[in-house]
């Protein structure tokens, strides 16, 4: 959270300038890229997984 959440509120009844529109709007653009990369790392750690433990059952299953 950067200094312009802790001056403006988007519930408050002042308007907000075009520079803390902006800083709003490029902290809510990282957030979602840090959780869109959250997302994807925690897919990829699951489909590991699964690869894995199917790799593990086709071993069983050859022998």
């Amino acid at each position: 959270m950067t200094e312009i959440h802790k001056k403006y509120r988007l519930t408050s009844m002042e308007e907000p300038t075009d520079e803390m529109l902006q800083e709003l709007m490029e902290d809510v653009a990282q957030a979602a890229r840090e959780s869109s990369a959250k997302a994807e790392a925690e897919k990829q750690r699951r489909l590991q997984i699964v690869a894995d433990e199917i790799e593990a059952w086709r071993s069983q299953e050859s022998l």
